[in-house]
This record gives structure tokens, sequence and C-alpha cells, in this order.
């Protein structure tokens, strides 16, 4: 991922410079990227893999534990156990939490103590659409869509969202709630990932393991297309008839998602389906909030698509799937740091823990130093 990361980083950084100079105008800022694959490919060498449940020795006083998060596969809380003077002192890190009865991943893992606990808080003001919302709200985009006579251009992130697609598309099939489509993965990080995700069936919760045990893998469904090569996504534009196009990257920033965009958004014919959070400042986001015209690779178009969103998907814990998690210790922490929000999100559900449990809660600003007694 840091390899894709960075190529895709250098394509845009390369674009923004030719386009630049075809229109003789210099940008705000230097058209480099925040990272290169050489730079991401000088870090492998400091990886190595770890299993859940076993402890890791760093440094003479300091262990960690890598425990099963359930937001993405592989996705790890980390438990650090310090100490100092004959005293032990535990930290909890939540890291991103996953939730409960999600397809394919396991459950989030819970703790009964830890003396810090570092929580986040992306959606700690809010309240999910219940997960059943999603097989209707999809089956509804596509039979709409496909009587149009449109595509269907789903923006979504390579890792996890693009995999829980194909799971509701392929069980939508099973059910019959849909006609035979044609899915194009349109994303070379995606299909690597999805091949990881095959490679490792240990890690798929039972409903999962179950299809894989009846041959009805979600990654090898009719109609499913995994494209990798330029030439091939290119190809997709010339194909007839409804196609469903997943392409990163998730908040249309970059990635093969603009070029499809350009070639569906102002067809009234087609849909952008939303599957993920969109953060302020992309071009997600000002799709979603209702902009008529926006800037894609350089050009304005109108937007006369239809835009709709289904966020069920999320990966990531709501604000009582995160008090569920919390409520999993036995005894109150000696202090509680809410982080990873925005801060209107962080502070909501700061507010919300100090009301249920009365323990001692904060949200630390950049740079903050804290000592743990």
């Amino acid at each position: 991922m840091l390899l894709d990361s960075a190529s895709l980083q250098q394509e845009d950084a390369e674009f923004k410079r030719k386009r630049h100079q075809r229109e003789r105008r210099k940008g705000p800022h230097p058209e480099l990227p925040l990272y290169t694959t050489e730079d991401a490919g000088a870090t492998f060498s400091l990886f190595s893999p770890v299993d859940y449940g076993n402890p890791v020795q760093i440094g003479g006083d300091v262990e960690a534990t890598f425990h099963d998060a359930g937001h993405v596969f592989g996705s790890s809380m980390i438990r650090v156990r310090l100490s100092e003077n004959g005293e032990q002192r535990t930290v909890l890190f939540s890291g991103d939490v996953g939730r409960w009865d999600k397809p394919i991943l396991k459950d989030p893992t819970l703790f009964s103590e830890a003396d810090y606990v570092l929580v986040e808080s992306t959606y700690g003001n809010r309240l999910h659409e219940d997960t059943r919302e999603i097989d209707d709200g999809l089956s509804e985009v596509i039979n709409t869509t496909m009587m149009r006579g449109g595509n269907i251009i789903v923006p979504s992130f390579a890792l996890e969202r693009a995999q829980e697609l194909l799971y509701y598309l392929n069980k939508l099939q099973i059910e019959n709630l849909i006609p035979h489509l044609l899915v194009f993965v349109d994303s070379p990080m995606a299909v690597r990932v999805t091949e990881v995700f095959k490679n490792h069936p240990e890690l798929f919760d039972k409903e999962m393991a179950e299809l894989v045990r009846r041959r009805k893998s979600p990654f090898a469904f009719s109609g499913l297309k995994m494209v990798s090569s330029v030439e091939e996504s290119k190809a997709i534009n010339h194909v007839t008839g409804t196609v469903m196009v997943i392409a990163g990257s998730g908040m249309c920033v970059g990635g093969r998602v603009k070029h499809h965009l350009v070639a569906n958004i102002s067809r009234g014919e087609s849909t952008i389906l939303f599957v993920g959070y969109q953060a302020a400042g992309t071009l997600g986001r000002q799709i979603i909030n209702g902009a008529r015209r926006v800037r894609i690779l350089g050009q304005i178009y109108p937007v006369r698509a239809t835009i709709t969103q289904i966020n069920g998907f999320s990966a990531h814990a709501d604000r009582s799937e995160l008090f569920r998690w919390l409520s999993g210790l036995k005894r109150p922490p000696r202090h509680l740091f809410v982080t990873h929000g925005e801060p209107e999100s962080a502070y909501q559900f700061a507010e919300f823990l100090k009301e249920k449990t009365g323990w001692k809660i904060s949200v630390p600003g950049y740079q903050d130093e804290v000592c743990l007694d």
C-alpha cells in the first residue's frame, strides 16, 4: 500500500506540474509528492510480521501485544505494558475500532483492564445506519440505474471497502435481488489486496468461511472483473450496457476513479455511489454536498448524474459501538484520551463518555505532552 500510495502521489504531482506548465501558471505549492516510491521502498526492511496475541519486547521494559481490531484485514489494537521501578502500567491504543457483525471480519477484541486508554472518535458523535439497510440501498441503486441505462461509479478505498462491496454484490446475486451485472474493480491496489484476502482465510468470520467452503466466494462471482493495467481501465468506457466500476481513491482525490467520473458525472442516467466518509476539502465532499459543477483533472464538469450515499458500510465503530468496546473494561482507567477524530466529534464523544462513566477523560491537542503516573 505504501508503494501504491507513493506512485499515486507521484502521478498526481506530475499531472499537476504539466497542467500548470500548459496553463502557464504556478501553483501555490511545489508539485511534489509527500513521499516517493523510493522513500517507500527504503522502509521495507523496518517491517516485520507479528501474530495476534503474541507479546513483542520493545527495548528492556516495554512489551507490546497486537489484537484484532475488526476494522480492516490485519488491523490491530495495541496493548503496551510498561515496567519501571517494580511497577507496571498498561496503555491501550484502540487504533481504528471496527464494528460488530460486519461481513468477512471477526468482531473487535474486548479488553477487561488497562491503566490508560487512547480511543478513536471518528464517529464519536453519531450513529450509523443499520447494516441491514445496505442490501436495500445497493439493490435499489443497481436496479434503478440499470433501468436508466447508466453506469454506477463507486469511489472506494482499496482495503476493506472494495472487498466488502463485493461481499454484498455477491449476496444480492445469490438471493436474486439484482440482475447479472458486470462489476469492474479498477484498482491495482484493490486487486492485490483482494489476493491477500484470498490467501488468509484464517482471518475470516464464520459466515465468510462458510461461503468459501460452499464455493460462493464474493471474490469470484459471475460478472466480476479485476482490472490492473491502464489499457484495461480505459477499455471500460467502451463497454455497452450498465456496468459498475469500483475504483480508488475513496474520496476522489486521485486514482482512476477521476477518469470514470469524467466519463459519467455529466450523464443524467448514471449514478455516483459513495460508500465511505468524505473528508472536508476533498472532491468527494464537494460532490456529496451538492456541487453543481466540479473541477476534475483540470476541467470543469456539470454534475448531472444521480448522487447517492450508503452510510452503513463504514468500517469505523459509531458512538454506541465505541461505548460497547470501552464497556468491556471492568474498572475505570486512570485516564482516557479521546483521539483520532475531527474536533467536534472528539469533544462531543468525550462529553458523552463523561456523562455515562464519570471517568477522567480528556481530548489531547497536537503535540501535547502527558505524564503517566
